[in-house]
């Protein structure tokens, strides 16, 4: 029997399963680039935070606009759980960034 090679087994890079949903954005952001400064002077030298295009939505859309999260997850469709996983990778990052004195980068 033909084995398939290593590729197959990957998948989309998560490993098995199914490929993942599109998430519905309402704004698409533009290599946004928030930077700390300290005197005046920007802080450079430290390696950036990037955050996805989802979880800067997920941020916006329930604190910014005060969604809950199931309201937020409708208006992105998907599940609750995933808007979930987005929110807290996302707060991690976030705050990791401000603890650190990093850059913010937002991926497009």
């Amino acid at each position: 029997m033909w084995r398939r090679g290593w590729w197959w087994r990957r998948g989309w890079g998560r490993g098995p399963g199914r490929p993942p949903k599109p998430r519905l954005l309402s704004f698409k952001p533009k290599n946004i680039i928030f930077v700390p400064f300290s005197n005046g002077e920007p802080i450079r030298g430290l390696e950036p935070v990037y955050l996805t295009p989802e979880e800067a939505e997920a941020l916006r859309l329930v604190y910014f606009l005060g969604l809950t999260q199931e309201e937020a997850a409708k208006r992105m469709g998907i599940s609750r759980g995933s808007l979930w996983r987005s929110l807290d990778s996302a707060r991690r990052k976030v705050a990791q960034a401000i603890s650190e004195g990093r850059a913010i980068i937002i991926m497009v």
